[in-house]
């Protein structure tokens, strides 16, 4: 029997998996995810969370449900070492996995770049425990009644989107600040994106400081620098999304990297030296069929899962009594952007339309619901988002809240 091991539950792993088990094998392999958590996370919804749009079970779902109806096994731990020469895995709980092909689907870690305490107080926001923690602090910031402000780091896309939904749960008592070293927002998106962001910001009061540096963060405040001036401002949080360093786990293979220290894939998704270790997602970098660059984002790694799929099983049943099939060199399609711009409105942009506000809105929860993993957790989630407001229409009703 074969084993094929994938590092990582994200958009890459997961999905890889999950496609593997409904191939038809003439010998079925082992296939294991690992992943250091007990839930998948769909990430592009994570801000849903924090402000109660939505619950966690319907973003965050176990690997254990989505996984019960397959073949696949979960297993949780955190990839302490992979050692290629033989083909071994060693997890931070001193287990040992041995493969025979292997998926690198670990994702990346925050990147404070070196600034001083940033990692001791600046939020990130990429896990579900981040979103938990600022959930946390939104509760308590709504019970204030003094005017605050709030920074974040790094103006991408989660920058841009906590900001919208951050001054539409707080109104008028915060000031947020979004920071960037860069000289524009969402620097690589569409115009569309970067314009309807733009005017979103502006709406809501978001200050942006673009051009500026962040040399400092404390427990109450952030030290910055734009040109020759310097300013502290106290803050009540600094959440950080200004970067993404990749897994220490992979940074530590010989395998050949980019400048920036990912893993080069050749179009089939295999790294350049070992064809049995393929590795998606921001983790990776290369070029699709056509000579166009890979993007890092979760878009990618959830069109590379299917050629990544196939490519594996290919490999795998090579030599099984069938003739060997060709293994499929990735072609990127970009679909299109779409920014959450506040709790009612968003943008979207792509094949040849542009539209923004509460149809953005809804288009976007439409499309990320048909992304969900499993068919099982689609229709839960939809019943949940038709059923909800209508029971709380119901309960206001009974209460005597009537028009």
């Amino acid at each position: 029997m074969k084993r094929i091991f994938i590092l990582g539950g994200g958009f890459g792993g997961l999905y890889t998996a999950l496609e593997l088990a409904d191939k038809e094998w003439p010998d079925p392999p082992e296939i294991v995810v690992v992943d250091r958590d007990r839930q998948f996370l769909f990430t592009p919804l994570l801000y849903e969370l924090v402000t109660g749009e939505m619950e966690a079970w319907e973003i965050a779902p176990s690997f254990d449900s989505l996984l019960s109806s397959t073949s696949v096994q979960f297993r949780q731990g955190e990839v302490e070492q992979i050692e290629i020469s033989t083909r071994r895995v060693t997890l931070q709980d001193g287990s040992h996995l041995n493969y025979d092909y292997l998926v690198l689907a670990l994702g990346g870690d925050t990147l404070f770049a070196g600034v001083p305490g940033a990692r001791e107080y600046a939020l990130p926001f990429r896990e579900l425990a981040d979103a938990e923690a600022l959930k946390a602090d939104l509760e308590k910031w709504q019970r204030r009644t003094d005017r605050f402000a709030v920074a974040i780091a790094g103006a991408g896309a989660s920058g841009v989107e906590l900001a919208c939904k951050l001054v539409d749960c707080l109104g008028d008592r915060v000031e947020v600040r979004l920071i960037d070293r860069s000289d524009d927002i969402l620097k690589g998106f569409q115009p569309d994106s970067r314009q309807a962001a733009r005017k979103a910001l502006q709406q809501r009061g978001v200050v942006v400081q673009l051009d500026t540096s962040v040399l400092q963060v404390g427990e109450d405040f952030i030290l910055t620098q734009t040109g020759d001036a310097i300013e502290t401002l106290p803050v009540a949080r600094v959440l950080w999304t200004a970067g993404v360093t990749v897994n220490p786990a992979v940074e530590k293979l010989s395998l050949a990297k980019s400048d920036r220290d990912r893993v080069s894939i050749s179009p089939t998704l295999q790294t350049l030296e070992h064809p049995e270790i393929f590795a998606l997602g921001d983790l990776a970098e290369g070029r699709d069929a056509v000579g166009q660059t890979i993007p890092a984002t979760a878009q990618s790694a959830f069109q590379q899962a299917s050629y990544c799929a196939w490519n594996l099983w290919a490999l795998a049943t090579a030599g099984e009594g069938k003739a060997a099939r060709p293994l499929l060199p990735f072609r990127y399609l970009p679909l299109g952007e779409m920014l959450s711009l506040g709790t009612d409105s968003a943008s979207l942009s792509g094949l040849g339309l542009a539209f923004d506000g509460p149809l953005a809105y809804l288009a976007r929860r439409t499309i990320y619901l048909m992304r969900l993993p499993t068919l099982n957790h689609q229709l839960e989630v939809g019943w949940n988002w038709v059923t909800k407001p209508l029971f709380a229409e119901v309960q206001r009703w009974m209460q005597g809240d009537r028009p």
